[in-house]
């Protein structure tokens, strides 16, 4: 099978990175389709843990290429630190880590508005504000600035004098900021061109070029597919589509390229920011789970709301994405519990509804929990009975077969049934 594609089904945070880092061995190319720095993708390997915000996850394989489709956005900077520190555990990425010169740049005055409108409570929604939004409307607003035009400087400072007069309007008029300079942007932006030049390829020729050669390409998605710009809880989404539609639009691929899809799901529901949340636990529970799961972001460090599994919610991402397979993470985390929840359906309806999620309320089974560490165990039928009991009755109301269960963060802690890559 040549392709991959490996999305998350529930609000982000589902442990994606360490999925795609732990099936990246037997890949050549991982591409990235969607998100910007907003993302936090955590792989942890021999002890050493890395948090990928843009570069793909999977190019701690020495053999593997990463490729930044167009329909990421950047920050310069942030890519520039992040690579820098790929290199200090691995070595040399140079000839391994491409961009699409279709990529946006995420400017200055990106994050001042993020961050503004954040402030503004009428208007948060519960950003990371480093800028991804606004970054994306000027992307649709026809205005952006790309990566293409960071390799000429004429054009650079062309586009951004026209831009920032614009923006220097918003920033005074509506929020009383105080403007930017142009001249200062020019100076720190175009000192990424010695960053930018060797990185540069036709990302969707490399893919294609990739497949047609028998090699296997993982498409790499960032966030989840209930934050989705238009099929997640909107407007408490993301800005760019984290569902399978989104490799299409985003690497420049076909849908006939996409083989098979994995769906990520963690064995819990966490959520970060605002927004509804069906299964959201009471305080001692999303604070057993937070405490047990680690679960703070790892791009803000902000803390998780925690609950029990939404299989409706799970279900609807499935169907969104054709999901062949599941993964499902942190099922180490429920090792202490003695009964653990599971919701089935809801009072007001069987299925999950985005625009009515916050009026959701959940129809709940109880199931016995196993009480016994599940570390280490490399075999499905070492797992306690009890734990495979609940695995069974997520894929009973997901209708979708598990395929690899995470039970840690480290690459080998992970039970793989059957090779499907």
């Amino acid at each position: 099978m040549p392709s991959l594609a490996i999305v998350g089904l529930q609000w982000g945070d589902e442990g994606k990175g360490k999925i795609i880092d732990f099936l990246s061995e037997k890949a050549s190319l991982i591409a990235r389709y969607q998100g910007g720095p907003n993302a936090g993708h955590t792989v942890r390997v021999k002890n050493k843990r890395m948090v990928f915000h843009q570069v793909p996850s999977g190019i701690l394989h020495p053999h593997t290429i990463g490729v930044i489709g167009q329909g990421c956005v950047i920050d310069p900077a942030i890519l520039k630190k992040e690579i820098e520190s790929v290199e200090e555990m691995v070595g040399s990425i140079s000839e391994r880590l491409f961009v699409s010169p279709e990529c946006h740049l995420i400017m200055p005055y990106h994050k001042i508005i993020d961050e503004l409108r954040e402030n503004v409570s009428s208007q948060s929604i519960g950003t990371t504000k480093r800028g991804v939004g606004p970054a994306y409307e000027d992307k649709y607003a026809r205005v952006g600035l790309r990566v293409a035009d960071l390799l000429s400087e004429e054009t650079f400072r062309d586009k951004l004098k026209r831009v920032l007069a614009q923006k220097n309007l918003l920033l005074m008029e509506i929020y009383k900021a105080e403007p930017l300079k142009e001249r200062e942007i020019s100076e720190e932006y175009l000192r990424y061109q010695q960053l930018f030049k060797p990185l540069v390829r036709d990302v969707s020729l490399m893919i294609e070029q990739t497949l047609r050669e028998g090699k296997r390409v993982i498409f790499e998605g960032a966030q989840g597919t209930l934050l989705d710009i238009t099929y997640g809880t909107y407007p408490y989404v993301t800005s760019s589509a984290p569902t399978v539609g989104g490799i299409c639009t985003g690497l420049g691929v076909g849908p006939k390229r996409i083989d098979k899809v994995l769906g990520v799901a963690k064995a819990y529901t966490t959520r970060v920011g605002y927004g509804p949340f069906p299964t959201e636990g009471s305080e001692t529970i999303s604070s057993i789970l937070r405490e047990r799961g680690g679960e703070f972001g790892a791009t803000t460090g902000r803390a998780r709301r925690c609950g029990w599994f939404d299989a409706p919610a799970v279900r609807y991402s499935i169907r969104i994405n054709g999901v062949d397979l599941l993964a499902i993470t942190k099922l180490d985390v429920l090792d202490d519990f003695e009964e653990i929840k599971l919701a089935i359906g809801y009072k007001e309806t069987d299925e999950f509804i985005p625009y009515l999620a916050s009026k959701l309320s959940p129809n709940y089974i109880t199931l016995k929990g196993w009480k016994r560490s599940t570390k280490g165990i490399k075999r499905l039928e070492d797992l306690p009975k009890e734990a495979r009991r609940y695995l069974e009755k997520i894929e009973e109301e997901v209708h979708t077969p598990i395929n690899l269960i995470s039970l840690g963060e480290e690459r080998d802690s992970t039970i793989l049934l059957e090779d499907f890559f």
